[in-house]
């Protein structure tokens, strides 16, 4: 009896190092994969190339003339960017796995790798380093160029506009909260991949869950109702994070809003995980 005791937390941690073992050797097999095809780096510097530019050309086009009242919430405006680099931010996410799936190679995935959570862990890991990687570099240029073209713009400190750069507590809460939201985005992508498997079907799901939503939401007939609905959809209860004026008038605060967009992320990835582990190769 004692000895049948004894062996049971032995064979406890012999499972657990099996399993920490099988989570090491995915995670270095998704990284090379990663590592080793142009496409994700390509795709990652469209994240950060594609939101630096629409920022500064958003914040190029924006004037403030001296003799009228501008109500600009110029943080919000400088990160206008993060609203198209989300899409390529899908994308990359999306063909992290579906690819696998379109060429057959999920099944040498799986087959050298059986515990298929570890498998979706080891695709959601470094896909969001990465995503956070080119979303801070994407985030800090989108708001070096309000910083520097906005006050040029009449945007000014003498006129009540507060300066935007990281030193302004509202506009580091909006840069690192953008960031979180793409790699928040990048993991609702991928829990939407794996249940859908399709490149062209889950792309265009992510894309209309991204783009769709505030479409539908302009044909609601009440204000009330628009918020009511506002605060649960992904893209524009989790973009309030950007908000550094009006807040009261919100649907939803800037950090809730963030945290309704990981729970749609959760639920995505348990979604993905369930259909993994249910569904044959």
């Amino acid at each position: 009896m004692r000895a049948a005791v004894q062996a049971q937390p032995a064979a406890s941690r012999a499972t657990a190092a099996a399993r920490g073992s099988s989570l090491r050797d995915a995670l270095h097999a998704e990284w090379t994969k990663l590592r080793t095809v142009s496409g994700p780096a390509g795709l990652l510097l469209g994240v950060a190339a594609l939101t630096i530019a629409v920022s500064v050309a958003a914040v190029g086009a924006t004037h403030c003339p001296q003799d009228m009242t501008c109500p600009v919430d110029t943080t919000k405006l400088s990160l206008t960017g993060i609203q198209f680099g989300q899409a390529v931010v899908a994308i990359l996410a999306v063909l992290t796995i579906s690819n696998e799936y379109s060429s057959g190679m999920i099944r040498i995935t799986l087959t050298a790798t059986p515990n298929r959570l570890a498998v979706l862990a080891a695709k959601a890991i470094p896909l969001a380093a990465l995503v956070l990687a080119a979303g801070a570099v994407a985030v800090f240029g989108s708001v070096l160029a309000g910083h520097l073209i906005l006050p040029g713009h009449g945007f000014t400190a003498a006129r009540g506009f507060h300066p935007v750069w990281l030193s302004y507590g509202p506009t580091l809460r909006a840069a690192c909260g953008s960031v979180l939201y793409l790699a928040l985005i990048a993991l609702m992508s991928l829990g939407v991949a794996v249940i859908v498997r399709d490149s062209g079907v889950s792309i265009g799901v992510v894309l209309a869950l991204l783009y769709l939503f505030p479409i539908v939401f302009a044909f609601v007939g009440t204000a009330d109702w628009q918020h009511r609905l506002e605060r649960w959809t992904p893209t524009i209860a989790g973009l309030t994070i950007q908000d550094t004026t009006g807040l009261r008038s919100l649907a939803i605060s800037p950090w809730g809003g963030l945290g309704v967009l990981g729970i749609w992320a959760a639920a995505a990835l348990v979604a993905g995980a369930l259909a993994l582990r249910m569904r044959d190769a």
